[in-house]
């Protein structure tokens, strides 16, 4: 999905805690002896006022982001989605610019310890990517095949809007009518978008049509089963029915409420998107181009190297860096395929790889519980070794799921969500398991460390 200034920068956040470096002057005289001691103290309280500040910019933050408070494990503004207007991102942006001007202008920074410094930098940092960012604000895709909010919304309702009581399901229900308006507020941005040529290629088109018909299927829109979203609804009433905290009589009112939302505003929303992609599919092209051939499209392609590298290395240097590495990865290559005695040069060796049966779980559901249940065991083996070599591990557990059928692709990446820091809701490992045949078993214990640990669940939820 689109994220916002805030819940960019909520990620990007370093709390500014920890000690003050040691000072490791060798001067014998008692008035030098006590003037580290005094300059700790210096840079401590200063550091304290930093950390102070950063909660209440932090809480500020938050609080423009109901999405990032319930990823979080917080019930704040429960009932809420954030607003995805570019009126809204320009507000956050000036905010953002607030909070450095009173930075800069209120804390010393020779003053602080180097932890704090380092959170002082990366505040600077965010809010200069988010500015240079800005100025790109309308070419980057809305919805594409990866991580279109119509696909996201959904999923995040199903999977972390927790319902423990009847006001969670209260708050879940205008949840639900808060997605339809973000639906329709990015729509509204990608029509202003095409109308500047920026619009995703033909096969991200197919398959967020799909997606959204996917989840207008199903009662009480049709007739063929249930929804995604209701039968979401269905569980977590059902689940409060058996705990007692609601009776028959609150959870038919509330299926009915999510059923009128489902069918006055979410459905409305969905086949405006759907009408819109169709419309506009003859326009976009068959295969994929560059961002280039935009009006300041290499500009953008340069911002965009420099928010992924924070470097200053130009296109045609990271393209070397890629055809090196090629070149020592294809070495290494050849010396396995030499070392297992394959006959047959490297393509073949990749030919058998990729078709030979032995590498493949069944082409089926059972396959598919195969492969989870795998790559299960490859974490608990790396979560044993992982105390031997690091200090910080997540609170929070790591799961394996496979991806809800209403967004699951056929070779599609896996990929990661974190857990709340509370470490209650734990991190979970998504993998799309529709097509067994694209998921060989030589990639997964790899792709199992990169999505879980050592990989994002450490980086993220730590």
């Amino acid at each position: 999905m689109r994220y916002s200034i805030v819940a960019l920068a909520v990620l990007g956040l370093l709390t500014a805690c920890g000690q003050p470096q040691e000072n490791n002057s060798g001067q014998n005289s008692q008035t030098a002896a006590e003037q580290p001691k005094q300059t700790e103290q210096s840079s401590q309280s200063e550091t304290e006022r930093l950390n102070q500040w950063f909660e209440e910019k932090y809480e500020e933050q938050l609080q423009q982001s109901p999405i990032q408070m319930t990823f979080l494990g917080r019930k704040d503004r429960y009932g809420d989605i954030d607003d995805m207007t570019v009126a809204a991102e320009k507000k956050q942006l000036e905010w953002l610019e607030g909070t450095v001007e009173e930075l800069k202008a209120n804390f010393d920074y020779d003053k602080l310890n180097l932890e704090a410094q380092t959170s002082y930098d990366v505040w600077v940092y965010q809010y200069e990517q988010a500015k240079r960012n800005a100025e790109f604000r309308g070419m980057d895709y809305v919805f594409d095949q990866m991580r279109g909010a119509h696909t996201f919304l959904p999923q995040f309702l199903i999977n972390f809007h927790r319902v423990d009581n009847a006001e969670d399901m209260e708050a879940y229900i205008p949840r639900l009518e808060g997605g339809a308006t973000a639906i329709e507020q990015l729509l509204q941005r990608a029509e202003q978008q095409v109308k500047n040529g920026v619009r995703a290629p033909r096969f991200a088109y197919e398959q967020i049509i799909k997606e959204a018909k996917g989840l207008t299927s199903g009662a009480p829109f049709d007739e063929e089963g249930d929804s995604s979203l209701l039968e979401d609804a269905k569980n977590k009433l059902s689940s409060l029915q058996e705990n007692d905290v609601i009776s028959s009589e609150q959870a038919d009112k509330y299926e009915k409420e999510v059923r009128k939302v489902l069918l006055e505003r979410f459905q409305p929303s969905y086949e405006a998107l759907i009408s819109f992609l169709e419309s506009d599919i003859k326009n976009t092209d068959e295969v994929a181009t560059g961002v280039h051939r935009l009006e300041n499209g290499e500009a953008y392609y340069n911002a965009l190297l420099k928010n992924y590298t924070t470097t200053d290395l130009t296109a045609e240097e990271i393209h070397q860096i890629g055809l090196d590495e090629v070149e020592r990865l294809t070495n290494d290559m050849i010396a396995i395929k030499e070392k297992v005695e394959f006959d047959g040069d490297l393509q073949d060796f990749f030919d058998y790889i990729r078709t030979d049966e032995r590498f493949f779980y069944p082409n089926n559901d059972e396959g598919a519980e195969m492969y989870l249940e795998d790559s299960r065991e490859y974490l608990a083996y790396i979560n044993e070794k992982l105390p031997e070599y690091f200090g910080i591990l997540p609170k929070a557990d790591l799961v394996v799921k496979r991806v809800e059928a209403f967004r699951e692709q056929d070779g599609a990446a896996q990929h990661y969500y974190p857990g709340s820091p509370d470490g209650d809701r734990p991190g979970i490992y998504y993998a799309h398991l529709s097509d067994m045949s694209s998921m060989p078993k030589n990639e997964m214990e790899a792709i199992a460390y990169h999505e879980g640990n050592p990989g994002h669940h450490m980086q993220i939820s730590i």
